[in-house]
């Protein structure tokens, strides 16, 4: 009997399914508006997959352990990016703290920065004016998918969060979601239907009657938008009702899919009141990475993941800094202790129906499973990389 040849690394590992679909992955893509309406198509018809595969949470887990690594599931380390995002940027309250020593983060709280914290939870100030449950804390959730970590930030925060995502598919699941989890008024009337009457805005954006559906006992509010989150600084500035910005604009893993993402941090910039909080996840390449493994490693996740040139941690820092935001916490690089996402992506999605599905999709469904197979290989390779950091913005 012939011994299995072991991968050289995970990324090279196939299935019959992927050796069955195989395609070449690599292309560059034509032009960025027509990039930005295949991310728009593939979240509207994917969005009941990856909430059947991968749960509420549309984002990376994180182990930060050897202990959590082998015994904690991919929900449970959802929960811990989140709270390792939360702590390097020092948005905090007792109950955030309580909850994050059950999810694993206070082995890595020290990594990740002195800011001062923002309290939410009392009488003390945030952002230079007092928050209260009249006035709770201002969120803003850039590219929210179908509103698990909206949900979550106003549930333990008690915050009012709205969230934004260029799918009117995730929309309609967010707010589905959201409506089966909390008690729901708008006006004092309940809504009648689960996406409640769609408002098409002369801005293009697209918004329901409801108004904000209200989630766990401390009174967080979450709200959903469709919306290009290009245009969220024209957006919500137009509106009288958020002429006083936010308190934190929160993105995770939404970021490395923009074109212009230098237009990003100026709306953010914008958008944030005096003393407010940028929080950010995201995917990159590594740093001076040679023309070979770029081809390999980096080509085919932006080809499959429908991603624009991926950027390097410095970029960003270095783009957040020109727009006028000060670094807060990070960079902090976890590829090490996130990269486990991409090995039970790759058992999960080892299903005859998916890609079949997938296939019907065109080269797009197909090239984004493939994907998987680079992203692991990224990893592995050290080429790209995963890292979490926060600005903030002059009091």
């Amino acid at each position: 009997m012939s011994t299995p040849q072991v991968p050289q690394n995970p990324g090279e590992e196939t299935t019959d399914l992927s050796k069955r679909y195989d395609i070449p992955l690599g292309l560059a893509h034509t032009t960025m508006q027509a990039l930005k309406d295949r991310i728009k198509v593939h979240y509207d018809l994917a969005s009941d997959y990856y909430l059947k595969l991968w749960g509420e949470h549309i984002h990376h887990g994180y182990w930060p352990t050897a202990a959590s690594k082998a015994t904690e599931s991919k929900e449970t380390a959802q929960l811990n990016l989140i709270h390792l995002l939360l702590t390097t940027a020092a948005v905090t309250n007792e109950a955030v703290q309580v909850e994050a020593a059950s999810h694993a983060t206070a082995a890595t709280a020290a990594d990740t920065g002195t800011a001062v914290p923002i309290a939410v939870a009392n009488d003390t100030h945030v952002a230079s004016t007092e928050r209260t449950p009249q006035h709770p804390l201002r969120i803003l959730d850039v590219g929210c998918g179908v509103g698990g970590t909206t949900r979550y930030l106003a549930k333990v925060l008690g915050a009012q969060v709205t969230g934004i995502t260029i799918s009117g598919k995730q929309v309609q699941i967010a707010q589905r979601l959201s409506r089966a989890a909390a008690i729901t008024k708008s006006g004092g009337n309940v809504l009648s239907n689960d996406e409640g009457v769609v408002l098409n805005r002369a801005d293009g954006a697209t918004e329901t009657d409801a108004e904000f559906i209200t989630i766990g006992e401390k009174g967080g509010q979450v709200k959903f938008v469709e919306l290009d989150a290009e245009k969220m600084g024209e957006y919500f500035t137009a509106e009288a009702g958020d002429a006083q910005g936010f308190d934190v604009v929160w993105i995770s893993e939404a970021l490395s899919h923009f074109p212009n993402k230098a237009l990003f941090f100026q709306n953010a910039h914008r958008l944030l009141r005096p003393g407010g909080k940028l929080v950010l996840a995201d995917w990159f390449k590594a740093e001076e990475l040679g023309e070979g493994v770029f081809d390999a490693d980096i080509k085919p996740i932006e080809d499959g993941m429908l991603l624009p040139p991926l950027c390097t941690q410095q970029d960003y820092v270095n783009l957040a800094t020109t727009a006028g935001l000060q670094v807060l916490g990070g960079p902090k690089d976890i590829s090490l202790d996130v990269s486990k996402t991409w090995d039970i992506s790759w058992s999960l999605i080892q299903n005859p129906s998916l890609w079949a599905f997938a296939f019907s999709q065109g080269r797009d469904g197909i090239a984004f499973l493939q994907a998987f197979r680079a992203m692991r290989r990224g990893y592995a390779n050290g080429s790209f990389r995963y890292a979490v950091m926060a600005f903030s913005k002059n009091a």
